[in-house]
């Protein structure tokens, strides 16, 4: 990994952001191991900054979001959030909430396929993180939890309550959601909300492999994939058959389709754009 030199990023001061240039995977890695990554005012603020300016770099590809040490994230930091939290009056609580959400939906309108590298706890903040990613690749410890309603918020946080039901259905978002009780990797992957479960220490390269493997792919068609994704839920059927026939049929007309059909007349390898 090497540091991507460009016009719109500025290099974040809250976490490390670093990105193959030859493979087109940008990762970032929340970096405060000492507090299992709990996050924090400037960490919100820099995520959401530098996701959406990823979304514009033509050299980025394909995402890894990811934490150092023995935990992806345990959520928002109790010592430097909560307490300032009791300061604020409703408009500036909505601002701080505010912009926890523009960092869900950063993830969710990032052209760029995001794949989470998921290790130790991933809880509250960071358990949404997590949800609002493409893909799950999850560590066998990896441990996962909706805290918000064992502190007295609504389990509904950051867009849990759209996102999770859509990925394991609403009973059992439900009862995540209500509760706030842990699962273990086993239990994630097996209501689907893991992607797939792989041993301590082999989560981050197993998470790089695929969004290398999808760094590879036609980025046109992924950015189309994704916006039908996050679009057709509230569809009517009619209406959704319609947006994907007019989506292929621009998608025919791009080159990534002709050299999709050049590479196997050749029997090789596509190389797409």
């Amino acid at each position: 990994m090497t540091e991507l030199k460009s016009p719109f990023l500025d290099p974040p001061n809250s976490f490390l952001l670093d990105c193959d240039t030859e493979t087109g995977v940008a990762r970032i890695t929340l970096n405060r191991p000492e507090r299992l990554n709990a996050l924090t005012f400037e960490v919100y603020d820099e995520l959401r900054s530098t996701l959406r300016a990823l979304d514009s770099e033509p050299e980025v590809r394909a995402i890894v979001i990811t934490g150092a040490g023995r935990g992806f994230c345990s959520g928002g930091d109790v010592e430097d959030i909560i307490g300032a939290l009791f300061e604020r009056d409703f408009e500036g609580l909505l601002e701080f909430t505010r912009m926890t959400c523009d960092v869900i939906e950063a993830i969710r309108r990032c052209r760029q396929p995001v794949v989470a590298a998921l290790n130790g706890t991933v809880a509250g903040a960071g358990a949404v993180i997590a949800t609002a990613c493409d893909v799950r690749i999850a560590a066998e410890s990896a441990r996962i939890a909706y805290l918000f309603t064992r502190v007295g918020l609504s389990g509904a946080d950051m867009g849990a309550a759209w996102l999770l039901p859509r990925i394991v259905g609403l009973g059992r978002a439900s009862e995540l959601l209500m509760t706030g009780a842990f699962i273990d990797a086993a239990e994630a992957y097996r209501i689907g909300l893991y992607n797939r479960v792989v041993p301590d220490g082999e989560v981050v390269g197993a998470a790089t492999a695929l969004a290398e493997e999808l760094a590879r792919g036609p980025s046109f068609a992924l950015q189309v994939t994704k916006d039908a994704l996050n679009r057709e839920a509230h569809m009517k059927l009619g209406e959704a058959l319609e947006a994907e026939a007019r989506a292929q049929a621009v998608c025919m007309l791009n080159p990534n389709f002709r050299e999709a059909y050049q590479a196997f007349i050749e029997k090789r390898r596509p190389r797409f754009d």
